[in-house]
């Protein structure tokens, strides 16, 4: 009678955390563990999915701002300075609202770096994901876009990649014609994506003479959406405070609605009568953040009206990241 042979298991090739795929529940792990996904390396994503960093952005130039692009503006790029200089071969990095396809990243033909951050992140912590697709697309062949994946729970944040002393400044753009430098020439797909891209985007301006604050144009009405860095209560009680004292509004028409938290700050938000565009916002914009800070200056207790206009703008506030 022949004896049996010895069952052995082929070796799989060893992947790190970083590289290893997300998969069903219940299939094999792609690590090679011959354990359950859900029981070997999705405990640690589904663990880094659940502990939300509630200010990923917090300590970057441009906190605010980063958090504007993040959730309210179509279509904005913005030069980013490396705390290291930029490697040899690459003349450029700038951060995009969107790419083509929805790409994480793109290293270009000529060797610059576009990076996406609207795009959909794998754990809790926007910013640690975004550095990972950083340093991938400074190493990418020029051409060639950037995949997303899980980056490694030790791996460095955008505070450790991006100069700290770095100017931030958006350009807001009516389009995604800054994609592709010929967009006549783009491939099928591109130009595909960019006409979708285009057709999507609602008109928006940001405000030259206040920080974060961006009106866009939508059919009905329109809006004034401006990201404050103040702590939340303390902003809440003066907006209370302006509100009840008939000082909320930015001009006749105009009308304070409430705010929104997003990525770990405010956002108040105003409705605009349609013809009412960017400029004509300026002035009132800066005379109102004049009266905000003299509100936020402000320690006594709130009237009986100061906190029923409160409980008002808390009513009508919603929660995005």
């Amino acid at each position: 009678m022949a004896k049996k042979r010895p069952q052995t298991k082929a070796k799989r090739p060893q992947l790190t955390d970083g590289e290893i795929p997300v998969v069903g529940a219940r299939e094999p792990c792609p690590c090679g563990s011959g354990r359950r996904y859900k029981a070997c390396h999705g405990r640690a994503a589904a663990q880094a999915e659940t502990e939300l960093v509630q200010r990923p952005f917090e300590g970057l130039p441009g906190e605010c701002d980063w958090v504007a692009l993040r959730e309210l503006v179509p279509a904005a790029t913005v030069a980013l300075t490396l705390k290291d200089g930029l490697p040899e071969g690459v003349p450029s990095v700038t951060l995009a609202t969107v790419l083509p396809m929805a790409w994480p990243a793109l290293r270009r033909d000529d060797g610059s770096v576009l990076l996406g951050l609207q795009n959909d992140t794998a754990s809790g912590d926007i910013s640690r994901d975004l550095a990972d697709t950083l340093r991938r697309a400074l190493e990418a062949e020029p051409g060639t876009p950037v995949q997303g994946r899980r980056a490694p729970a030790d791996g460095p944040r955008l505070q450790d990649l991006l100069d700290p002393e770095g100017a931030f400044e958006p350009v807001v753009h009516p389009g995604f014609e800054f994609w592709v430098p010929d967009a006549e020439n783009a491939t099928p797909d591109v130009a595909a994506s960019l006409e979708r891209a285009n057709a999507a985007a609602i008109p928006t301006v940001r405000l030259q003479g206040v920080d974060a604050a961006y009106w866009c144009e939508t059919p009905e009405k329109n809006h004034l959406r401006w990201v404050m860095p103040h702590p939340e209560e303390q902003l809440l009680d003066a907006l209370a405070r302006l509100h009840a004292e008939g000082r909320s509004s930015l001009g006749e028409g105009t009308r304070l609605v409430g705010s929104f938290r997003a990525h770990g700050l405010t956002v108040p938000v105003w409705d605009l009568p349609s013809g009412v565009g960017a400029d004509d916002i300026e002035k009132p914009a800066a005379e109102f953040a004049e009266r905000l800070a003299a509100a936020l200056a402000t320690d006594a207790p709130l009237t009986a009206d100061e906190r029923r206009a409160r409980g008002g703008l808390t009513n009508r506030q919603v929660t995005l990241s």
